[in-house]
């Protein structure tokens, strides 16, 4: 009879579901700001471009950032000529929420993420006793 011995080696990587989380959360914040950066911006171009504001669009773009603005509402004076109109207030509002967006994804990492660490390496050996030909 023959001897067969066979060994797995299995690595556990300690930790590694909780730095894939923090992955997907700041992934998500960076979506979030990023949308919302995207769509103040938008509007800033449509004001400074006199865009109709009775537009479906327009009008549409004005409702969604309305509630994102609400905080910032009359805290400076807002420009206009011919039509034209610069929201500075629009523009305090991206700064924020940039920087609220960058502490709140630095704050996520600092609580939930775990360095890499050493694999945890596991060897399994086995041995199997086959019939001789």
């Amino acid at each position: 009879m023959t001897d067969v011995r066979e060994v797995r080696t299995t690595e556990r990587e300690p930790e590694r579901e909780r730095r894939i989380f923090t992955f997907k959360a700041t992934q998500l914040i960076w979506l979030f700001l990023g949308v919302l950066e995207g769509l103040l911006a938008l509007r800033i171009l449509l004001k400074l471009m006199a865009a109709n504001p009775g537009n479906a669009f327009a009008a549409f773009l004005y409702s969604i950032t309305d509630l994102f603005l609400l905080p910032f509402a009359g805290l400076v004076g807002t420009p206009t000529a011919g039509g034209m109109v610069l929201e500075l207030s629009s523009i305090i509002a991206m700064v924020v929420y940039g920087l609220v967006g960058l502490g709140l994804e630095r704050l996520v990492w600092v609580i939930f993420y775990r360095p890499r660490g050493p694999s945890v390496g596991i060897k399994q050996t086995t041995t199997r006793d086959h019939p001789s030909q």
